[in-house]
Protein backbone atom coordinates (compact mmCIF):
# COMPACT_ATOMS: atom_id res chain seq x y z
CA UNK A 1 0.00 0.00 0.00
CA UNK A 2 2.57 2.63 0.60
CA UNK A 3 5.14 1.50 -2.05
CA UNK A 4 1.93 1.86 -4.46
CA UNK A 5 0.96 5.71 -2.73
CA UNK A 6 4.94 6.42 -3.36
CA UNK A 7 4.77 5.15 -6.62
CA UNK A 8 1.85 7.40 -7.77
CA UNK A 9 3.22 10.55 -5.84
CA UNK A 10 6.36 10.29 -7.78
CA UNK A 11 4.74 9.53 -11.45
CA UNK A 12 2.47 12.73 -11.18
CA UNK A 13 5.13 15.12 -10.15
CA UNK A 14 7.07 14.29 -13.55
CA UNK A 15 10.92 14.56 -13.76
CA UNK A 16 11.29 18.33 -12.33
CA UNK A 17 9.92 16.94 -9.00
CA UNK A 18 12.35 13.84 -9.17
CA UNK A 19 15.63 15.77 -10.16
CA UNK A 20 15.58 17.28 -7.17
CA UNK A 21 16.14 15.44 -3.60
CA UNK A 22 13.97 15.59 -0.90
CA UNK A 23 15.29 17.05 2.05
CA UNK A 24 14.43 17.49 5.44
CA UNK A 25 13.15 15.19 7.93
CA UNK A 26 12.02 15.16 4.73
CA UNK A 27 13.01 12.24 2.95
CA UNK A 28 16.23 12.33 0.71
CA UNK A 29 17.47 9.84 -2.04
CA UNK A 30 16.70 6.78 -0.01
CA UNK A 31 13.19 7.42 -0.15
CA UNK A 32 13.32 7.66 -3.76
CA UNK A 33 15.06 4.29 -3.84
CA UNK A 34 12.75 2.86 -1.75
CA UNK A 35 9.95 3.89 -4.06
CA UNK A 36 11.68 2.05 -6.71
CA UNK A 37 13.29 4.66 -8.48
CA UNK A 38 16.68 4.47 -9.35
CA UNK A 39 19.87 7.01 -11.03
CA UNK A 40 20.63 5.98 -13.96
CA UNK A 41 23.93 4.54 -14.60
CA UNK A 42 26.62 6.34 -16.79
CA UNK A 43 27.82 3.31 -19.62
CA UNK A 44 31.90 3.21 -20.09
CA UNK A 45 33.78 4.51 -22.66
CA UNK A 46 34.24 1.46 -24.13
CA UNK A 47 29.92 0.32 -24.07
CA UNK A 48 29.75 3.72 -26.52
CA UNK A 49 32.24 2.70 -28.57
CA UNK A 50 30.50 -0.83 -28.87
CA UNK A 51 27.54 0.55 -29.86
CA UNK A 52 28.72 2.48 -32.61
CA UNK A 53 30.31 -0.34 -33.71
CA UNK A 54 27.06 -2.81 -33.67
CA UNK A 55 25.77 -4.20 -36.58
CA UNK A 56 22.79 -2.98 -37.98
CA UNK A 57 20.09 -5.19 -36.27
CA UNK A 58 20.63 -3.81 -33.09
CA UNK A 59 18.55 -1.34 -31.55
CA UNK A 60 18.00 2.18 -33.21
CA UNK A 61 19.40 5.40 -31.86
CA UNK A 62 15.88 7.09 -31.31
CA UNK A 63 14.72 3.66 -29.67
CA UNK A 64 17.80 4.57 -27.42
CA UNK A 65 17.11 8.35 -26.76
CA UNK A 66 13.25 7.36 -25.82
CA UNK A 67 14.30 4.87 -23.49
CA UNK A 68 16.69 6.71 -21.63
CA UNK A 69 14.11 9.79 -21.64
CA UNK A 70 11.33 7.28 -20.64
CA UNK A 71 13.77 6.60 -17.09
CA UNK A 72 13.29 8.86 -13.90
CA UNK A 73 16.70 10.61 -12.94
CA UNK A 74 17.15 11.57 -9.23
CA UNK A 75 19.62 14.28 -10.09
CA UNK A 76 19.55 17.11 -8.08
CA UNK A 77 18.62 20.31 -10.11
CA UNK A 78 21.12 22.93 -11.55
CA UNK A 79 20.99 26.10 -9.15
CA UNK A 80 19.92 29.27 -10.99
CA UNK A 81 22.05 32.11 -12.15
CA UNK A 82 23.59 33.97 -8.23
CA UNK A 83 21.12 37.02 -8.45
CA UNK A 84 18.47 35.89 -9.67
CA UNK A 85 17.90 33.12 -7.44
CA UNK A 86 18.45 35.82 -4.46
CA UNK A 87 16.36 38.12 -6.07
CA UNK A 88 13.66 35.24 -5.75
CA UNK A 89 13.48 35.55 -1.87
CA UNK A 90 12.34 39.01 -1.62
CA UNK A 91 8.60 37.57 -2.12
CA UNK A 92 9.46 34.93 0.98
CA UNK A 93 11.01 37.39 3.10
CA UNK A 94 8.28 39.85 2.82
CA UNK A 95 5.73 36.89 3.54
CA UNK A 96 7.59 36.12 6.62
CA UNK A 97 7.75 39.90 8.06
CA UNK A 98 4.25 40.41 7.52
CA UNK A 99 2.96 36.85 8.48
CA UNK A 100 4.94 36.83 11.43
CA UNK A 101 3.33 40.33 12.42
CA UNK A 102 -0.34 39.07 11.20
CA UNK A 103 0.03 35.99 13.82
CA UNK A 104 0.96 38.81 16.89
CA UNK A 105 -1.89 40.77 15.94
CA UNK A 106 -4.38 38.09 15.72
CA UNK A 107 -2.50 36.82 19.21
CA UNK A 108 -3.48 40.11 21.15
CA UNK A 109 -6.84 40.39 19.91
CA UNK A 110 -7.84 36.81 20.42
CA UNK A 111 -6.52 37.72 24.07
CA UNK A 112 -8.55 40.95 24.59
CA UNK A 113 -11.43 38.80 23.43
CA UNK A 114 -11.20 35.68 25.74
CA UNK A 115 -10.54 37.86 28.94
CA UNK A 116 -13.67 39.53 27.93
CA UNK A 117 -15.49 36.16 26.74
CA UNK A 118 -14.25 34.89 30.30
CA UNK A 119 -15.80 37.46 32.45
CA UNK A 120 -19.16 37.17 31.29
CA UNK A 121 -19.09 33.14 31.16
CA UNK A 122 -18.12 33.36 34.90
CA UNK A 123 -21.54 34.55 35.41
CA UNK A 124 -23.76 32.21 32.81
CA UNK A 125 -21.92 29.56 34.79
CA UNK A 126 -23.17 31.09 38.20
CA UNK A 127 -26.81 30.90 36.80
CA UNK A 128 -25.75 27.61 34.88
CA UNK A 129 -25.22 25.47 38.29
CA UNK A 130 -28.09 27.16 39.47
CA UNK A 131 -30.18 26.14 36.91
CA UNK A 132 -28.61 22.59 37.22
CA UNK A 133 -29.51 21.91 41.46
CA UNK A 134 -33.12 22.68 39.60
CA UNK A 135 -32.76 20.30 36.99
CA UNK A 136 -30.50 17.98 37.56
CA UNK A 137 -28.56 16.27 34.25
CA UNK A 138 -28.94 12.34 33.64
CA UNK A 139 -25.86 10.62 35.05
CA UNK A 140 -25.13 8.96 31.41
CA UNK A 141 -25.24 11.87 29.78
CA UNK A 142 -22.55 11.34 27.13
CA UNK A 143 -21.56 15.18 26.69
CA UNK A 144 -21.11 15.63 30.44
CA UNK A 145 -18.58 12.78 29.86
CA UNK A 146 -17.21 14.25 27.03
CA UNK A 147 -16.08 17.63 28.67
CA UNK A 148 -14.86 15.61 31.89
CA UNK A 149 -12.14 13.80 29.52
CA UNK A 150 -11.54 16.91 27.93
CA UNK A 151 -11.02 19.17 30.72
CA UNK A 152 -8.75 16.59 32.15
CA UNK A 153 -5.96 17.76 29.64
CA UNK A 154 -3.77 20.73 30.42
CA UNK A 155 -4.58 23.88 28.49
CA UNK A 156 -1.04 22.97 26.77
CA UNK A 157 -2.41 19.56 25.31
CA UNK A 158 -6.19 20.95 24.63
CA UNK A 159 -4.16 23.89 22.53
CA UNK A 160 -2.01 21.64 20.21
CA UNK A 161 -4.81 19.27 20.02
CA UNK A 162 -5.78 21.18 17.05
CA UNK A 163 -2.63 21.51 15.51
CA UNK A 164 -2.43 17.43 15.59
CA UNK A 165 -5.50 16.82 13.99
CA UNK A 166 -4.79 19.29 11.04
CA UNK A 167 -1.48 17.32 10.72
CA UNK A 168 -3.44 14.35 10.84
CA UNK A 169 -5.75 15.64 8.19
CA UNK A 170 -3.26 16.85 6.02
CA UNK A 171 -1.62 13.60 6.56
CA UNK A 172 -5.02 11.67 4.90
CA UNK A 173 -4.91 13.99 2.03
CA UNK A 174 -1.60 12.68 0.75
CA UNK A 175 -3.41 9.28 0.22
CA UNK A 176 -6.11 10.89 -2.35
CA UNK A 177 -4.41 10.35 -5.83
CA UNK A 178 -6.41 13.35 -6.99
CA UNK A 179 -4.94 15.63 -4.42
CA UNK A 180 -0.97 14.73 -5.55
CA UNK A 181 -0.48 18.02 -8.07
CA UNK A 182 -1.65 19.98 -5.12
CA UNK A 183 -0.29 18.47 -2.04
CA UNK A 184 2.82 18.68 -3.73
CA UNK A 185 2.35 22.13 -4.68
CA UNK A 186 1.30 23.86 -2.11
CA UNK A 187 2.35 21.20 0.57
CA UNK A 188 6.27 21.11 -0.23
CA UNK A 189 8.52 24.55 0.54
CA UNK A 190 10.85 24.50 -2.26
CA UNK A 191 13.11 27.27 -3.38
CA UNK A 192 12.70 26.69 -7.26
CA UNK A 193 8.83 25.95 -7.29
CA UNK A 194 6.30 29.07 -8.64
CA UNK A 195 4.48 28.74 -5.46
CA UNK A 196 6.51 30.15 -3.15
CA UNK A 197 4.88 31.87 0.07
CA UNK A 198 1.48 29.47 0.69
CA UNK A 199 3.73 26.27 1.12
CA UNK A 200 6.23 28.45 3.24
CA UNK A 201 3.35 27.69 6.44
CA UNK A 202 1.43 25.02 4.90
CA UNK A 203 4.05 22.66 4.79
CA UNK A 204 4.40 22.68 8.50
CA UNK A 205 1.89 20.75 8.44
CA UNK A 206 2.38 18.43 5.81
CA UNK A 207 4.11 14.85 6.70
CA UNK A 208 4.55 12.26 4.09
CA UNK A 209 5.55 9.02 6.01
CA UNK A 210 3.50 8.10 9.53
CA UNK A 211 6.56 7.60 11.34
CA UNK A 212 7.61 11.03 10.93
CA UNK A 213 4.27 12.83 11.65
CA UNK A 214 4.33 10.26 14.56
CA UNK A 215 8.03 11.64 16.31
CA UNK A 216 6.89 15.27 15.14
CA UNK A 217 3.36 14.90 17.29
CA UNK A 218 4.81 13.60 20.22
CA UNK A 219 7.87 15.46 20.55
CA UNK A 220 5.02 18.63 20.08
CA UNK A 221 3.21 16.89 23.02
CA UNK A 222 5.15 16.62 25.10
CA UNK A 223 6.74 20.07 25.09
CA UNK A 224 3.13 21.57 24.73
CA UNK A 225 2.24 21.83 28.42
CA UNK A 226 5.31 23.70 29.63
CA UNK A 227 5.64 25.94 26.28
CA UNK A 228 1.60 26.67 26.71
CA UNK A 229 2.00 27.64 30.67
CA UNK A 230 4.99 29.61 29.86
CA UNK A 231 4.03 31.60 26.84
CA UNK A 232 0.15 31.67 27.37
CA UNK A 233 -2.18 29.71 24.52
CA UNK A 234 -2.49 32.46 22.51
CA UNK A 235 1.11 33.88 22.48
CA UNK A 236 2.24 29.83 21.35
CA UNK A 237 0.05 29.74 18.79
CA UNK A 238 1.48 32.98 17.62
CA UNK A 239 5.41 31.65 17.81
CA UNK A 240 4.83 28.39 16.32
CA UNK A 241 3.04 29.72 13.41
CA UNK A 242 5.87 32.28 13.00
CA UNK A 243 8.20 29.80 13.25
CA UNK A 244 7.21 27.45 10.59
CA UNK A 245 7.63 30.78 8.57
CA UNK A 246 10.75 31.28 9.64
CA UNK A 247 12.52 28.37 9.85
CA UNK A 248 11.04 27.49 6.06
CA UNK A 249 12.64 31.28 4.73
CA UNK A 250 15.70 30.02 6.71
CA UNK A 251 15.97 26.99 4.66
CA UNK A 252 15.30 28.87 1.52
CA UNK A 253 18.27 31.05 1.76
CA UNK A 254 20.40 28.06 2.81
CA UNK A 255 19.00 26.13 -0.28
CA UNK A 256 19.63 29.06 -2.96
CA UNK A 257 23.31 29.47 -1.14
CA UNK A 258 24.46 26.44 -1.76
CA UNK A 259 22.48 25.11 -4.29
CA UNK A 260 20.99 21.86 -3.01
CA UNK A 261 17.30 22.57 -4.25
CA UNK A 262 14.72 20.42 -3.22
CA UNK A 263 11.57 20.24 -1.78
CA UNK A 264 10.86 19.79 2.08
CA UNK A 265 7.88 19.24 4.55
CA UNK A 266 7.18 18.98 8.03
CA UNK A 267 6.45 20.16 11.39
CA UNK A 268 10.16 19.88 12.59
CA UNK A 269 11.23 23.21 12.13
CA UNK A 270 8.38 24.91 14.40
CA UNK A 271 8.91 22.16 17.19
CA UNK A 272 12.28 22.76 17.15
CA UNK A 273 11.18 26.77 18.16
CA UNK A 274 8.73 25.45 21.04
CA UNK A 275 11.95 23.36 21.81
CA UNK A 276 14.29 25.50 22.25
CA UNK A 277 12.34 27.88 23.91
CA UNK A 278 11.47 25.71 27.02
CA UNK A 279 14.87 24.72 27.24
CA UNK A 280 15.79 28.39 26.82
CA UNK A 281 13.44 29.51 29.38
CA UNK A 282 14.07 26.55 32.08
CA UNK A 283 17.67 25.43 31.50
CA UNK A 284 18.00 22.84 34.26
CA UNK A 285 15.11 20.83 33.91
CA UNK A 286 15.54 17.20 32.91
CA UNK A 287 15.12 15.83 29.98
CA UNK A 288 15.38 11.96 28.35
CA UNK A 289 15.08 9.70 25.19
CA UNK A 290 11.72 7.74 25.40
CA UNK A 291 13.61 5.19 24.21
CA UNK A 292 16.41 5.16 27.02
CA UNK A 293 14.45 6.45 30.49
CA UNK A 294 17.27 5.85 32.34
CA UNK A 295 19.50 8.04 30.94
CA UNK A 296 18.76 11.99 31.78
CA UNK A 297 20.35 15.41 30.50
CA UNK A 298 19.47 19.02 31.64
CA UNK A 299 17.79 20.96 28.77
CA UNK A 300 20.53 23.17 28.40
CA UNK A 301 22.88 20.26 27.15
CA UNK A 302 20.21 19.20 24.87
CA UNK A 303 19.56 22.44 23.14
CA UNK A 304 23.31 22.73 22.69
CA UNK A 305 23.59 19.62 21.11
CA UNK A 306 20.77 19.65 19.15
CA UNK A 307 22.29 23.27 17.44
CA UNK A 308 25.52 21.69 17.13
CA UNK A 309 24.12 18.53 14.81
CA UNK A 310 22.67 20.57 12.69
CA UNK A 311 25.31 23.13 12.58
CA UNK A 312 27.34 20.03 11.27
CA UNK A 313 24.59 19.06 8.98
CA UNK A 314 24.19 22.36 7.34
CA UNK A 315 28.03 22.63 7.20
CA UNK A 316 28.71 19.17 5.68
CA UNK A 317 25.83 18.98 3.72
CA UNK A 318 23.81 16.04 5.48
CA UNK A 319 20.76 15.56 2.96
CA UNK A 320 18.70 13.15 5.40
CA UNK A 321 16.86 16.07 7.55
CA UNK A 322 16.22 19.72 6.51
CA UNK A 323 19.34 20.98 9.11
CA UNK A 324 19.18 24.73 7.84
CA UNK A 325 15.11 24.46 8.93
CA UNK A 326 15.88 22.89 12.04
CA UNK A 327 18.70 25.49 12.64
CA UNK A 328 16.44 28.56 11.59
CA UNK A 329 13.40 27.18 14.18
CA UNK A 330 16.52 26.39 16.97
CA UNK A 331 17.76 29.84 17.09
CA UNK A 332 14.31 32.13 16.33
CA UNK A 333 12.75 30.34 19.86
CA UNK A 334 16.33 31.10 21.80
CA UNK A 335 16.06 34.83 20.42
CA UNK A 336 12.46 34.98 21.19
CA UNK A 337 12.80 33.81 25.02
CA UNK A 338 15.78 35.66 25.43
CA UNK A 339 14.90 39.47 23.16
CA UNK A 340 11.13 39.25 21.31
CA UNK A 341 9.23 38.71 24.23
CA UNK A 342 10.03 41.71 25.45
CA UNK A 343 10.70 43.62 21.54
CA UNK A 344 7.25 41.69 20.70
CA UNK A 345 4.46 40.61 23.07
CA UNK A 346 5.29 43.52 26.13
CA UNK A 347 4.83 46.32 23.65
CA UNK A 348 0.76 45.02 21.88
CA UNK A 349 -0.49 47.55 24.35
CA UNK A 350 -0.98 50.10 21.97
CA UNK A 351 -2.36 47.77 19.54
CA UNK A 352 -4.67 46.37 21.61
CA UNK A 353 -5.66 49.42 23.05
CA UNK A 354 -6.35 50.49 18.98
CA UNK A 355 -8.69 47.71 18.45
CA UNK A 356 -10.50 48.11 21.68
CA UNK A 357 -11.39 51.60 20.30
CA UNK A 358 -12.69 50.43 17.18
CA UNK A 359 -14.64 48.00 18.46
CA UNK A 360 -16.01 49.91 21.36
CA UNK A 361 -17.09 53.23 18.97
CA UNK A 362 -20.33 54.60 19.48
CA UNK A 363 -21.26 51.93 22.27
CA UNK A 364 -21.81 53.45 25.87
CA UNK A 365 -18.64 54.24 28.11
CA UNK A 366 -16.76 53.43 24.99
CA UNK A 367 -13.26 54.79 26.18
CA UNK A 368 -9.75 53.12 25.76
CA UNK A 369 -8.59 52.88 29.03
CA UNK A 370 -9.68 49.03 29.22
CA UNK A 371 -7.56 47.84 26.86
CA UNK A 372 -4.33 48.45 28.72
CA UNK A 373 -5.75 45.92 31.39
CA UNK A 374 -6.39 43.54 29.17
Amino acid sequence: MAWRSCSALFRLTGEDFLRSSVKGDRWPHSFLRRCGFRKAARKPESKKVEEELAPPHTESSEAVIQRRTSTPHCDQQAPPSSPRAFSRLIRPLVFTVGFTGCSFGSAAIWQYESVKFRVQSFFNEIRADWLEKLHPQKRGDIRKEINQWWNSFSEGQRTVTGIIAANAIVFCCWRVPSLQRSMIKYFTSNPASKTLCSPMILSTFSHFSFFHLAANMYVLWSFSTSAVSMLGREQFLAVYLSAGVVSTFVSYVSKMATGRLGPSLGASGAIMTVLAAVCTKMPEAKLAIIFLPMFTFTAANALKAIVAMDTAGLVLGWKFFDHAAHLGGALFGIWYVLFGHELIWKNREPFVNLWHNLRTRGGPGGGGDRGGSV
